[in-house]
């Protein structure tokens, strides 16, 4: 068995932004429902910052941590700044993952550029959208 550093420990145990938010201003998704781990992201922007996002996935640990990791990150952020986080910083914030693992940080990084892109189509990331 692999060990896990206490970060990663936390994000598993107590996920933090588990959910969907009704009505969002991006919906993203990385990996694939046909595969085995997927993520979905969805978002909602004022003022150009995410506001609010919230994740649900299917997945092993490491999954479920580094996307609860991944809305802890982003939350706040600007529109530019959330689309600069990479998977080496979702991985650095569970604490490091194992190289097996590493494919899970790519999930948060993929969903929220997916619903980052989703949020420009429909015309909602401008920093004036209140």
């Amino acid at each position: 068995m692999d060990l896990v550093s206490p970060e990663f420990l936390d994000h598993f145990m107590n996920p933090r932004n588990h959910g969907t938010i009704e009505d969002p201003d991006g919906t993203g998704m990385g990996g694939s429902p046909d595969c085995d781990d997927w993520l979905l992201l969805t978002i909602r922007v004022e003022a150009g910052r995410i506001s609010d996002i919230q994740f649900r996935c299917r997945g092993c640990s490491a999954a479920i941590a580094t996307s609860s990791a991944t809305t802890v990150l982003v939350k706040g952020r600007t529109i530019e700044e959330a689309e600069a986080l990479s998977a080496d910083e979702i991985e650095r914030a569970v604490g490091g993952l194992s190289e097996e693992k590493r494919h899970c940080s790519l999930l948060g990084e993929e969903a929220l550029n997916d619903a980052i892109n989703d949020c420009r189509r429909r015309g909602n990331a401008s920093p004036e959208t209140i």
